[in-house]
C-alpha cells in the first residue's frame, strides 16, 4: 500500500493511535457512530430514564447533542478516569534522540485498514510525518519547528524537554481515582513531537492563529496599493488545509469533518430564521495533565470590505484555551466565547 503526506494529515492512513486491538478500536467507532444516529426524541427518552434512575443531571442533550466522548467528559464527576488515558503509551518515559528512531513504537505493527479507507485519529500518524519532514528539509525536525515559531513570533513556545529549565512552566494535573487532585505523572514526550511534544502560552497560540488567518484572507483584499504584506502561507495553502476531507469525522463537533490538520465546520444554513451554522477551524489537544483548544472564526468579509481597504486582515475572532488539568472538554466553551466577541462586534 501507499501511504501519503495527505493521508498522514488527515489520519486516513490506517496507522494505529495508542489503543493496539483494533477490535476494540471498532467497538468504540461503532458506539460512538450510533450514539450521533440517535434521534433527538429517543435521547429526551433515554435522558429522562437515566434521571429517574438517581443518575446526575446534566445539560447533555441539546437540539444538536455534542459528540458523546465530550458530553461524558464534560460530565463526569473528578476522578472519572478517561479510557483514552488508560493506553500504556501516554506515560513512556523512554528518551528518543530523533524521530527517526520513535518509529520503531509502531513502525512493525499491522494497519487497521487500507490507506484512504477509513478515518482513525492517529498520534503515530504525525510522528511519521515529522519524520517526512526531516528528511525533506535536511534537519532535525525540532529545529525545523523551533525556526518556524521564531518566524511567527512564537518566542514562549519550545519543545516539552524535562531536563531543560523552562521559566514559566506550568505544573500539570489529574484526578486520582479516589477523585483527588495529584500532580500528573512523570513522562517523556520525545517520542511524539509532532503530535503532543510542544509548549506555548495562550499569546503565542494568537499570534500562531492570527498569523493562520492573515495568510487565508491576504487574498481577498485587492486595492492595498502593495501596502499589505504576504501572508506567511498562501492563501490557496490556508484554504486547502481547511477545506473538509471526505470519510473524515470530528470527535469534538458532529457538525465538523476532519481536513488538513484542522477540523472544519462549513457555513450552512437550511432554513430561514433557523439555526445558522458558521464557518470556523479549531483543534483541541489532550495530554497527560493538559488539555487545550485553539479555534478560528474568520469573519464574513464583504465585497465593500474588502475592495475599499479601509480594513485590513486579520478579521475575525481567535480564541485559545490552555488548561493544566487532563481531560477536560474546551472546543464548545471556545466556540461560545468566539460567537459572543463575533456578535459583540456586530452588535457595534
Amino acid at each position: 500500500v501507499a501511504i501519503t503526506t495527505r493521508l498522514l494529515v488527515s489520519h486516513l492512513s490506517g496507522i494505529r493511535h495508542y489503543e493496539k486491538d483494533i477490535t476494540k478500536v471498532k467497538e468504540e467507532k461503532e458506539k460512538a457512530n450510533k450514539a450521533l444516529k440517535l434521534p433527538k426524541a429517543y435521547q429526551d427518552k433515554e435522558q429522562k430514564e437515566k434521571e429517574g434512575k438517581g443518575i446526575e443531571k446534566t445539560d447533555s442533550v441539546k437540539p444538536r447533542k455534542e459528540h458523546e466522548g465530550e458530553v461524558k467528559s464534560r460530565n463526569s464527576k473528578p476522578g472519572r478516569r478517561d479510557k483514552e488515558f488508560e493506553q500504556e503509551e501516554y506515560y513512556l518515559k523512554e528518551k528518543f534522540e530523533s524521530v527517526i528512531e520513535s518509529l520503531k513504537i509502531f513502525k512493525n505493527d499491522p494497519l487497521f485498514f487500507k490507506p484512504g479507507d477509513q478515518f482513525l485519529y492517529s498520534t503515530y500518524g504525525f510522528t511519521l510525518l515529522s519524520a517526512v519532514v526531516e528528511r525533506v528539509s535536511g534537519q532535525k525536525f525540532t529545529d525545523y519547528m523551533l525556526k518556524m515559531f521564531r518566524d511567527l513570533d512564537m518566542l514562549s513556545t519550545v519543545l516539552d524537554d524535562n531536563e531543560a529549565m523552562i521559566y514559566n512552566r506550568a505544573r500539570c494535573y489529574v484526578y486520582n481515582k479516589k477523585g483527588r487532585l495529584v500532580n500528573a505523572p512523570y513522562v517523556d514526550n520525545s517520542y511524539k513531537w509532532a503530535g503532543g511534544g510542544f509548549l506555548s502560552s495562550v499569546g503565542d497560540l494568537l499570534k500562531f492563529g492570527n498569523a493562520l488567518l492573515y495568510s487565508y484572507q491576504a487574498g481577498q483584499f485587492k486595492n492595498t496599493n502593495g501596502k499589505l504584506l504576504p501572508g506567511y502561507l498562501k492563501p490557496d495553502t490556508v484554504a486547502m488545509m481547511w477545506t473538509p476531507v471526505p470519510k473524515t469525522e470530528v470527535s469534538w463537533d458532529r457538525d465538523g469533518k476532519y481536513a488538513m490538520a484542522w477540523a472544519v465546520v462549513e457555513k450552512k444554513q437550511q432554513y430561514g430564521c433557523c439555526r445558522q451554522q458558521r464557518h470556523y477551524a479549531s483543534h483541541t489537544g489532550g495530554a497527560v495533565g493538559a488539555s487545550s483548544v485553539l479555534l478560528i472564526l474568520p469573519e464574513e468579509l464583504d465585497s465593500e470590505a474588502t475592495d475599499t481597504g479601509l480594513v485590513s486582515p486579520p478579521r475575525g475572532v481567535i480564541v485559545s484555551i490552555i488548561c493544566n488539568m487532563q481531560s477536560v472538554s474546551l472546543n464548545s466553551t471556545a466556540l461560545k466565547i468566539a460567537r459572543e466577541f463575533d456578535k459583540e462586534k456586530w452588535a457595534q
